[in-house]
């Protein structure tokens, strides 16, 4: 029953046995914490990356973002983002991985969203610019508040390398605007996507059948409005119960 769509985080404790049982990607959650490519936990970390790999047909890196800011009005900010992402991006090609998460680093009150739409087509286009013709990043929303201000960063980097990463959780427990409009918005630009629910008061990250999101109403919408090649990441702290949702609700086989 491999799938090519749908990938498993692993931050989910039971990733890799679901990954195996279910043939399904993997997303490297391991490096979300900069640090951990760079200290004393690598070389424990790299070898448990390398060994969860290899039970899965195909993988996508989720690069750091704690205190990276590609907006930043600091110059020295800006310097510290690009550093990890080109760490990351130099990471991800030693794993043979092509395809990178990355954080959109929106910052609510700190940042216009004139200066965050112009910074960050600014940060992208100059990042992508040394970047080989096969590797692609999708920028995932966060704190935003609408996806329109991400929906024009991405139509304004011109780059088919670049696309969004729709985050449904962090979109409904962080915004007004309905799910809906997010898909409907962000559709044309989609990339990529992450699932799991909440009860939109904080971002639980709880199984896909929990929650106050209707998620076959959510899935059908993104399969209306998306990119056919578009893929999909469960994030959950342990993911079987999402997957087997999946499996039920005739998901895994669409």
């Amino acid at each position: 029953m491999k799938s090519d769509k749908f990938y498993v985080a692993t931050v989910a404790s039971d990733a890799a046995d679901v990954a195996e049982e279910y043939e399904l990607g993997i997303e490297i959650d391991e490096f979300c914490t900069a640090s951990n490519m760079d200290d004393e936990n690598f070389k424990e970390l790299d070898l448990s990356v390398r060994k969860k790999m290899k039970i899965s047909h195909s993988h996508i890196f989720h690069a750091p973002f704690n205190e990276l800011f590609p907006a930043a009005v600091d110059p020295l900010a800006i310097k510290l983002a690009n550093k990890r992402f080109e760490q990351s991006f130099h990471l991800a090609g030693s794993y043979g991985i092509k395809r990178m998460v990355v954080h959109s680093g929106y910052v609510p009150v700190l940042y216009f969203k004139s200066w965050f739409q112009e910074k960050s087509v600014e940060f992208w286009q100059k990042f992508m610019s040394s970047k080989t013709d096969d590797f692609h990043i999708m920028i995932e929303n966060v704190l935003e508040d609408e996806p329109y201000t991400l929906a024009k960063i991405i139509e304004g980097i011109k780059d088919k390398r670049v696309s969004a990463c729709l985050d449904i959780g962090h979109a409904h427990c962080k915004s007004d605007v309905d799910l809906l409009e997010w898909i409907e918005v962000l559709g044309p630009f989609l990339g990529h996507v992450h699932l799991h629910n909440n009860d939109k008061t904080y971002d639980c990250h709880w199984p896909l059948g929990n929650g106050s999101m209707d998620m076959n109403k959510i899935m059908e919408a993104l399969k209306k409005n998306s990119p056919e090649n578009i893929t999909f990441t469960v994030e959950n702290q342990e993911c079987r119960e999402s997957i087997q949702w999946l499996d039920e609700n005739g998901w895994l086989k669409k």
